[in-house]
């Protein structure tokens, strides 16, 4: 499968540039934080697509990252720099502006006193904050709040648990690493070998990434280890910067639209593609980043627009109105002779239809029409469409998928999770809502 020329920006982080601010701090670097003069560095324009390393990131409990530079910050993934003093008055107070070293939320929700804080670390000190307000009686010593951490880090990133033994903090200073239990304040020295001293650290879309430079690598939290093409380039991936690519901005706006999707499924490989308007957004299996095209490019045959869409063994069955076009995957996408049929006659159902799935190693195709689920047999011929059950959370959904962590309905803006088609049958109440720019597509709003 192809992923449309320049891949784009997953929304993610930086790279730091830690030597830069330790040759400064370490070497009485502090003493020009006295002098500090706002008006002047307010007047400076940083363009992260400059070149630019970042000192830090962190996630507020928002969602949104925050990637620190000297004394400012860029919040989300493009936009310009503003002052960090006018978000965390109390790290110019302190005289610490000129940088930051590392930071991260620390997020847990079975820990209220500690869920959603903001720690940064700058020195030997760690500033908390909780909505955005500085904790009292901070700052502390590092190895106040964190005993047996070091100070002058490079990097720390949250790690809750399953993903690491327990919940983790993971710290970073050059090629040591420090796994600090949360629970227990047990520290536990690890090797990582083969992975790059990382100048920052991030987890996101419950992935873990390391920069370095301009460069990052996505590990494995215990071991270290880095699967995949790494390292990249970060400003190919992480920043809406178009010079890296002509359709960094076209992918930009479909991957970030508050606009609804119109279709959407995963194939047998496991790539994703997403369809909204004129435009489809694609996935390859195993990668986080996503690419656009045009329906017309890759679908000529269906122009746009498409009502519903789902993979069976090896096809994407694409619906539209009354009809079904079906296409082999592959490099291209082959349109098959004899298409498009009528819906009616593939799927025995009467269109236009709101969306349509099959879950990973079945044959049955559910169909949701309005508030009425039907199911079909496509190893049955005829095929005859079987009543399944009505579903009436919502009047109508936009889109539908299923895949190995159960079943997402696409509504507006959002996207509900159920464990299985019979948790969603079931359901007598509406889930948690997800944000889909922010938590499939991975933006920063």
């Amino acid at each position: 499968m192809k992923l449309l020329s320049q891949t784009l920006c997953l929304c993610l982080v930086l790279a730091l540039s830690h030597a830069h601010h330790h040759a400064g701090h370490q070497d009485g670097g502090d003493e020009g934080h006295e002098g500090h003069d706002h008006a002047h560095h307010a007047g400076v324009m940083l363009d992260r697509c400059q070149g630019l390393e970042m000192d830090a990131v962190a996630v507020t409990e928002e969602g949104i990252p925050y990637f620190f530079k000297g004394d400012h910050v860029f919040k989300g993934f493009h936009g310009k720099a503003e002052l960090s003093n006018k978000s965390f008055v109390e790290l110019d107070d302190h005289h610490h502006l000129e940088h930051v070293d590392a930071a991260f939320l620390m997020h847990f929700p079975d820990k209220p006193t500690e869920h959603d804080h903001i720690f940064f670390m700058l020195d030997t000190k760690v500033f908390s904050y909780y909505k955005h307000q500085l904790e009292t009686g901070f700052p502390k010593d590092i190895s106040e709040v964190f005993p047996g951490i070091p100070d002058h880090l490079d990097a720390a990133v949250v790690c809750p648990a399953p993903d690491c033994e327990e919940d983790t903090v993971i710290f970073f200073k050059g090629d040591e690493i420090y796994h600090y239990n949360v629970k227990t304040k047990k520290v536990e020295e690890k090797k990582f070998e083969g992975m790059p001293n990382c100048t920052s650290a991030f987890r996101f879309m419950e992935h873990y990434y390391c920069f370095h430079g301009h460069q990052f690598s996505k590990f494995d939290p215990k071991t270290g280890e880095v699967h995949g093409r790494y390292p990249k380039e970060a400003r190919d991936y992480f920043m809406k910067c178009s010079k890296f690519g002509d359709t960094t901005d076209h992918i930009e706006r479909e991957r970030c639209s508050r606009v609804h999707l119109d279709a959407i499924t995963s194939d047998d490989a496991g790539n994703i593609y997403a369809f909204r308007g004129h435009h489809f957004l694609e996935q390859d299996a195993g990668n986080d980043t996503w690419a656009a095209g045009t329906i017309e490019s890759d679908f000529k045959e269906l122009h746009s627009e498409v009502d519903a869409i789902f993979s069976y063994e090896n096809h994407l069955y694409m619906i539209k109105d009354d009809n079904v076009y079906v296409y082999k995957v592959g490099e291209p996408h082959t349109h098959l002779d004899g298409s498009p049929k009528p819906l009616k006659e593939v799927l025995g159902v009467e269109g236009p239809i709101d969306a349509a799935f099959v879950c990973q190693d079945h044959h049955i195709v559910h169909v949701i029409k309005g508030q009425t689920v039907y199911d079909v047999d496509l190893k049955a011929f005829p095929r005859v469409p079987v009543k399944e059950g009505s579903f009436t959370l919502f009047d109508k959904v936009d889109a539908g998928m299923c895949g190995p962590e159960g079943v997402k309905l696409f509504k507006g803006n959002h996207y509900f999770h159920f464990q299985s088609m019979k948790v969603m049958l079931m359901a007598r109440s509406i889930p948690e809502e997800h944000k889909t720019a922010l938590e499939l597509f991975g933006c920063d709003h």
